[in-house]
């Protein structure tokens, strides 16, 4: 049997302390309810303050390849403030979503990179018009002092 060891022990004035730091976010807005679209690949979130967050389902980190019932089998966490699906053993923390985080960094420069190397018509157009200006801006060199 494996024995329990306590390398600390939290004070009455450091749970005091925490729960007055958590009361500064109480106004902060939190999921109250998830909705899947999946004609559209649409996950929306509804927020306590009325806004709504839509989201294509395959830009969230573990969504992408999942089915309308495992995303309606979800549970909101913590008041709202992430919303787990157990089935996909996937968490999503709604104040990084409202940050526009779906991911952690990998996924997120995923994401970047492949919004970059689209190809589509507004971005040919914009680029031509650039090009047409002379191009992207020389950085000024760094200037001594």
């Amino acid at each position: 049997m494996a024995s329990i060891r306590f390398h600390g022990v939290t004070t009455d004035a450091e749970i005091e302390a925490a729960l007055e730091r958590a009361k500064l976010h109480d106004s902060d807005p939190r999921a109250r309810a998830v909705e899947h679209i999946p004609d559209l690949r649409l996950l929306i979130v509804g927020l306590s303050n009325g806004r709504r967050l839509v989201l294509p389902v395959e830009d969230l980190q573990g969504l992408g390849n999942a089915t309308h019932k495992q995303i309606q089998n979800y549970e909101l966490l913590g008041h709202g403030t992430g919303i787990s699906f157990p089935e996909l053993d996937v968490d999503l923390y709604v104040p990084a979503l409202i940050e526009g985080v779906y991911g952690n960094r990998r996924w997120m420069a995923q994401l970047g990179k492949k919004g970059g190397s689209a190809k589509t018509e507004a971005k040919r157009k914009a680029a031509k018009a650039n090009g047409a200006k002379g191009g992207r801006p020389v950085r000024a060199a760094a200037v001594s002092a």
